[in-house]
């Protein structure tokens, strides 16, 4: 080999001549563009991500290693097999390992578990209600798949799961039903949980006036240890006989919880809290964003997803605080026949039935005291917060036996 063919070889192994690939005599139009300029795109989509997790503090924990993980899958490689996002590459193992094995999201749900408090549920049951009615995002968003925009039974499964606005749930089940859509559905779904404070405010106000919105509810009942400690159990052993394909959700999420308020397992309730969440935040990041190679996330059905996506949490958000205003209704025929005062239900709560905590149950509070400033919603609001944690893992009990 001559000097030539050296200098030759070496050129081709740079990240500039991979960068942009060669065109593909069987695309033409716009499939053709996106096959040669694809890689540089991703990265610039990448950067944005990375912008908004910086910049705009839009889930950060997430978002920065998403997007980093997203620049990394999209450097070019001769063998894509032996790239950082390739089957041989040290994201692609960690992702065999953590993601197709499904060990990451029921981690983090341990460190969610570990960090609830089922003090404000315990105390007013019937917000759970609001939790359960925000999971109509999910089947409404999976039947506009199915009918609308042709997607299978599986893949609009997973798409519909987006509208729970639970990353790791999204991730669990996309995982079961269709592998081929995880880039950008748990893009779509982090990305909608870091907007909550944008896209959640102007629903809550189109469904409510502003006389729903100054309603105060009376201040919460102490919740003893023993019903703390008692709680998680019965809604294990509740999933274990209605429905077993959620335990393995709901079992990591209630262990967490059990650890939590045991009060005897402290170091391991710390430690699920705090390092062991920390670390698999990391890796879940990372792996996640390897799936955002340029063939994977640059096609139509990634809009799609988008836009469903979007309409799913719309919708998950409305039917939380349209259940609200229904409770207050049969609420004030109660009160009537009995000769009392109303207890109501400030239908602001309502939109926290989405499982993105405790970011939903800040925003109520953040409305209600827009209206009110003596309005302090927010342990009220992490009654329907926490149950729409344990709803979305039902409901994604109910798709992987359903769709799968």
């Amino acid at each position: 080999m001559d000097i030539t063919d050296g200098l030759y070889n070496l050129w081709q192994n740079t990240g500039i001549y991979n960068l942009i690939l060669s065109p593909d005599p069987k695309l033409h139009g716009v499939a053709q563009f996106l096959h040669v300029f694809g890689h540089p795109i991703m990265l610039v989509i990448c950067l944005f991500l990375l912008w908004l997790g910086i910049k705009k503090q839009y889930e950060p924990l997430l978002m920065v290693p998403i997007a980093f993980g997203g620049i990394l899958s999209n450097i070019a490689f001769l063998d894509p097999a032996d790239a950082i996002a390739g089957p041989n590459g040290f994201l692609g193992i960690i992702f065999n390992f953590g993601i197709n094995k499904g060990i990451f999201p029921l981690v983090i749900f341990m460190g969610v578990g570990a960090m609830t408090d089922f003090g404000p549920l315990i105390a007013n049951p019937k917000t759970a209600l609001l939790g359960g009615a925000a999971q109509f995002g999910i089947f409404g968003a999976l039947l506009l798949a199915l009918c609308c925009f042709g997607f299978t039974l599986p893949q609009a499964g997973a798409i519909g799961i987006i509208g729970g606005a639970d990353g790791p749930t999204s991730i669990y089940v996309t995982r079961a039903l269709a592998p081929e859509l995880l880039g950008a559905i748990a893009v779509a779904a982090y990305s909608y949980m870091a907007l909550v404070p944008v896209i959640q405010p102007p629903i809550m106000k189109l469904f409510t006036s502003k006389e729903d919105r100054i309603i105060q509810m009376e201040q919460l009942r102490p919740v003893s240890k023993r019903e703390k400690i008692t709680f998680p159990l019965v809604i294990l052993f509740m999933c274990i006989i209605l429905l077993p394909s959620a335990c393995p959700l709901v079992g990591s999420f209630t262990f967490g919880n059990l650890c939590k308020e045991c009060g005897v397992v402290e170091r391991l309730s710390d430690t699920m809290q705090n390092s062991l969440i920390n670390i698999v935040t990391i890796f879940l990041g990372l792996t996640v964003g390897s799936k955002l190679s340029a063939d994977h996330f640059l096609t139509v059905q990634t809009l799609f997803i988008l836009i469903l996506g979007i309409i799913a949490f719309s919708f998950a958000t409305g039917a939380g605080v349209i259940m609200a205003k229904i409770m207050n209704w049969f609420e004030k025929i109660a009160a009537k026949i009995q000769h009392r005062e109303p207890k109501l239900i400030n239908p602001l709560i309502g939109s926290a039935g989405v499982s993105a905590v405790p970011m939903a149950a800040r925003v109520s509070n953040k409305v209600g005291l827009e209206y009110n400033n003596q309005n302090y919603l927010l342990m009220h609001a992490m009654g329907p917060n926490v149950s729409g944690v344990i709803g979305s893992a039902v409901a994604a009990g109910i798709l992987l036996a359903l769709c799968k």
